[in-house]
């Protein structure tokens, strides 16, 4: 009787053993399967999840705009006053609706080709307005509508998962072609997406036809996004520094006048890009912008919350699932004794014309459809090495501790 009870003792420290280092061994097989189906399916090719939504994204974004509205245009023109502006909006369109077109891969260099349509649809049910509305600038679903942007051509990911969705050439080129050194380069994705894997030490960065350049994010948080874990990148007020502030931006400054010697900081002369028009690029109300540039400007109130640009992108697979993109467009208007309404101005004026708020979330089908089949079965092989690894040493240590007390009670 005694020698049964032993055995099963032993029997039950045993199972609780190989139990434990089934579990041991499962973690590290259990990373390696993951990482390989996530490196299989990240791919930009037919078939593949990431294709699938790449060519066409299944997120309904919106593009809103406000429009700075000048109260006091007479006040200005002959006393140089300061400008007292109302924002007027928002005015929302519905955009990226398009699939990508032209798509062409290139099985040597491993890139694929495309071109991105542009499209707007106006919506009335999220628009204070009308677009009969009138503005003192153009009609912005005319602005966007019927064009195209590219073409682009980026790594598929076939023979270097940690290249997929980079941006190779824009438009044929490596480069843009607007500002001197590092700063003409076009570097990282269209931040649709990321290479897989992703670590919150990690710049990400990503090229932005809007702004003419490119910029990067740095992680700012954990968020949980409809069941899935994301990690929040945010775009830093150091990357829109003065070079005094950030030297690396010394590229970026391309005059000594309205710069005031490279000092101005959080906004961009992206002229040379616009047909040489007097356009300067923001955050919304100035937000990390010297004070001197709302300083003529009345009503205007940054903020995090509502101005800042963001990135919620999924770690492991590297795709966003929800942004914010935040820009204001400002018109240089400078004194000109030629031009009467002009000439009685005593100063330069950066003049706030509108921001736009540029938006999408994963939808609820969506989510449901990658917690399914991304988070869902990560998070239950993780259940799984915890529980085998756990319930194993737990058997091990209660059978051991039962077995040596069962033979000191018989040498006893």
């Amino acid at each position: 009787m005694g020698c049964n009870r032993n055995c099963g003792l032993i029997a039950g420290a045993v199972i609780g053993a190989v139990l434990a280092v089934f579990g041991g061994i499962l973690m590290p097989v259990g990373d390696m399967l993951i990482e390989k189906t996530i490196k299989k399916e990240v791919v930009l090719e037919e078939g593949t999840i990431a294709f699938k939504n790449w060519v066409k994204t299944g997120t309904d974004v919106y593009r809103q705009f406000w429009i700075f509205d000048v109260q006091n245009p007479d006040e200005v023109t002959v006393n140089s006053s300061k400008i007292k502006v109302k924002q007027r909006g928002p005015y929302t369109y519905r955009v990226r609706y398009l699939a990508k077109e032209n798509i062409t891969q290139d099985p040597e260099t491993h890139t694929v080709s495309f071109l991105q349509p542009n499209g707007a649809i106006f919506e009335p049910s999220l628009s204070v307005g009308t677009e009969d509305d009138t503005f003192t600038i153009l009609n912005l679903a005319v602005a966007y509508n019927n064009t195209a942007d590219g073409i682009y051509k980026v790594f598929n990911g076939k023979d270097d998962i940690s290249k997929v969705a980079i941006i190779d050439t824009y438009k044929g080129r490596k480069n843009l072609s607007y500002w001197s050194s590092y700063c003409d380069l076009i570097n990282g994705t269209d931040a649709a997406s990321f290479p897989p894997f992703v670590e919150k030490t990690r710049v990400l960065q990503f090229f932005s036809s809007d702004i003419c350049r490119s910029i990067y994010a740095v992680f700012g948080a954990e968020i949980n996004l409809k069941g899935i874990p994301v990690y929040r990148f945010i775009l830093p007020s150091f990357a829109f520094a003065s070079p005094f502030q950030n030297p690396d931006n010394h590229c970026f400054c391309t005059e000594k006048i309205i710069s005031k010697n490279c000092t101005l900081y959080g906004v961009l002369d992206i002229g040379k890009c616009k047909e040489g028009k007097p356009v300067y690029i923001s955050l919304p109300h100035f937000l990390h912008g010297s004070p001197e540039l709302a300083e003529p400007i009345e009503s205007l109130s940054p903020n995090e919350e509502e101005h800042s640009t963001y990135l919620d992108v999924e770690p492991i697979t590297g795709f966003t699932l929800r942004f914010a993109k935040r820009l204001q467009v400002n018109m240089l208007v400078k004194p000109a004794k030629k031009i009467e309404a002009l000439k009685n101005l005593k100063h330069n004026y950066i003049v706030p014309i509108l921001w736009l708020n540029e938006t999408g979330t994963i939808g609820d089908e969506k989510a449901e459809m990658f917690r399914n089949q991304v988070t869902g079965k990560i998070n239950l092989l993780g259940l799984v090495e915890i529980v085998l690894l756990s319930v194993g040493v737990v058997m091990f240590i209660a059978f051991m501790i039962s077995y040596c007390a069962c033979r000191s009670k018989r040498v006893n």
